[in-house]
């Protein structure tokens, strides 16, 4: 029997881009599905929110980024441009938001075809993984296309079905909120929420409680 869990992820979180790989090895060795339910980043998700930060957590987080990339093997820089537009000094967040939405509803409709995984990994791998000007040129169609999709029919259904993919966002958000916890990446089965990239191995203990088998 397949187990599956949800995964709240985001484009703008370099854990969530830190973990995916493991989540697609875990998918090819085992017999688990991930429910891919793509988020809006926290900082749209909650106004002000990087306004009241303590100053001590952006550097802690650059820092603790960069360890785990080097860890886990993965190529890793800031994004260059950043997924969310904000000023960096005082926290501001405009309402304007040029990337963000039309990642995350490309997300929406890659996890609607049975390839969200893939999706956030290749998309999230030029995104974190040190290509500059990551929305330009080919660099979002390559990695679609790595992932087995078309980035022009994501873009176009996108922009169609705004609305629809709006909801089906906002539904992701209360899911989440409703498993007891804000950030990504969030992983929940049955009711259980596992927070954060250094949640994953008790992810995977708790499934094989279940009886979770390799392929």
């Amino acid at each position: 029997m397949t187990l599956d869990y949800d995964l709240f992820w985001s484009f703008r979180s370099p854990y969530s881009y830190l973990v995916t790989k493991r989540l697609i090895e875990f998918e090819r060795d085992y017999d688990v599905k991930a429910n891919v339910r793509p988020v809006y980043p926290i900082a749209v998700r909650i106004p002000g929110f990087f306004k009241q930060v303590n100053p001590m957590w952006p550097p802690y987080l650059l820092k603790d980024t960069v360890r785990i990339a080097e860890m886990e093997g993965l190529p890793y820089a800031w994004p260059s441009p950043d997924p969310i537009v904000m000023d960096i000094k005082t926290g501001e967040v405009p309402a304007e938001q040029p990337y963000i939405g039309r990642l995350t509803r490309a997300g929406v409709l890659a996890a609607e075809q049975g390839k969200g995984l893939p999706f956030l990994y290749e998309v999230s791998s030029i995104i974190f993984g040190g290509v500059k000007n990551w929305h330009e040129g080919d660099h979002l169609r390559n990695a679609a296309k790595r992932a087995g999709l078309d980035m022009d029919e994501l873009n176009a259904t996108a922009e169609k079905e705004k609305d629809r993919l709006e909801a089906v966002i906002a539904g992701n958000e209360a899911a989440q909120k409703a498993a007891g916890h804000w950030g990504v990446p969030l992983m929940v089965h049955d009711g259980e929420p596992f927070f954060g990239q250094d949640r994953f191995s008790h992810l995977q203990w708790r499934l094989e409680k279940k009886g979770l088998k390799k392929r």
